[in-house]
């Protein structure tokens, strides 16, 4: 008893703990449910990964991601693509200084600690390439000069479902660059009634200004660190090697996750450990994450498609057929 009360204490993350307890009542006194959402963004913030949330308009896409980074202290942007928007305006670009005779880079939108990218599927495949480096490098090469970003950096991006009109769908290798895809589901009838309450009760306040930073940038990167001590058993990492070379053996699959979705599983469930207050991975912390880090890597035969089948559905029935470590 004693040796396991010794082998659970090894990591304290009380602070860590607390501090999301903390994020979550703030986003709370704004958003009525929608508690896997949340959840899942402090997660991926914690793990130093990027979220795509996708859902029908008016679910608190935008709202959440604009609430998560008001609860932390620290310099926040919003970018809203749209079909005209170019590289350039995201990234930056070299402007001539007259009065020194030079080039001189000015910085865009995308230089922050939290940006918020709004439907991010309706600008064209040229401007969202441009994020492809920014996201897996953190930083932005331009005329040759490579310009880091502060940490810590994280992309929330919204993009409205595909079959809307006047959307595009996002390249593969930048849908593996996101941590997790948040689908955000219609609001329950009781939690419907909630909203209805909560915005009868507010009058005209602003809702956004209620919202207190609880966390700083420099806790932050400290808390984003000490996931690391997370100790993970060889068996639970089989288990998760397991699954995702499942997806690129698996017959109704035609194409697989990438190596780069191992290591952002194992990150992930690392962070629902240290949230929970433990310092060691279980089995229960690799499911409640692997459908929203691999759902959006793979894409499914014509067949499955053509039956109605969604990568989400799939992912599940394949986690059901591995056998879980002991």
């Amino acid at each position: 008893m004693e040796e396991n009360t010794l082998f659970e204490n090894r990591t304290d993350f009380s602070s860590l703990s607390a501090a999301v307890e903390g994020i979550r009542a703030e986003i709370k006194k704004v958003i009525v449910g929608q508690d896997r959402m949340i959840d899942l963004l402090i997660v991926a913030m914690l793990t130093n990964g990027h979220s795509l949330i996708e859902g029908v308009p008016g679910v608190a896409k935008t709202l959440a991601a604009r609430l998560l980074a008001k609860s932390v202290d620290t310099n926040f942007s919003r970018i809203q693509f749209t079909p005209d928007l170019m590289p350039s305006d995201v990234l930056g670009t070299s402007v001539y200084n007259m009065g020194k005779g030079e080039f001189q880079f000015k910085k865009g939108p995308v230089f922050s600690n939290l940006v918020l990218i709004d439907e991010i599927n309706r600008a064209p495949a040229k401007t969202q390439s441009a994020l492809f480096e920014v996201m897996e490098e953190r930083q932005v090469s331009v005329d040759g000069i490579s310009h880091p970003m502060q940490a810590p950096f994280l992309v929330f991006a919204t993009q409205n479902p595909v079959e809307h009109e006047g959307t595009y769908r996002l390249p593969e290798a930048q849908l593996d660059r996101f941590l997790f895809k948040i689908n955000v589901d219609y609001p329950s009838v009781e939690e419907e009634e909630d909203i209805l309450n909560f915005h009868d009760s507010a009058k005209d306040q602003v809702k956004t200004e209620v919202i207190s930073p609880v966390v700083t940038a420099e806790q932050l990167v400290a808390f984003q660190k000490q996931i690391f001590d997370v100790q993970i058993e060889s068996g639970l990492k089989n288990y998760i090697a397991r699954i995702v070379t499942g997806t690129r053996n698996h017959k109704d699959i035609y194409l697989g996750a990438s190596p780069r979705a191992s290591i952002h599983l194992m990150n992930a469930a690392k962070a629902v450990a240290a949230i929970e207050g433990r310092d060691f991975v279980t089995p229960a912390d690799i499911k409640e994450v692997t459908v929203p880090v691999l759902a959006h890597r793979i894409i499914l035969s014509p067949e499955k498609e053509m039956e109605g089948f969604r990568p989400e559905e799939m992912i599940q029935l394949l986690v059901q057929s591995i056998e879980v470590p002991r």
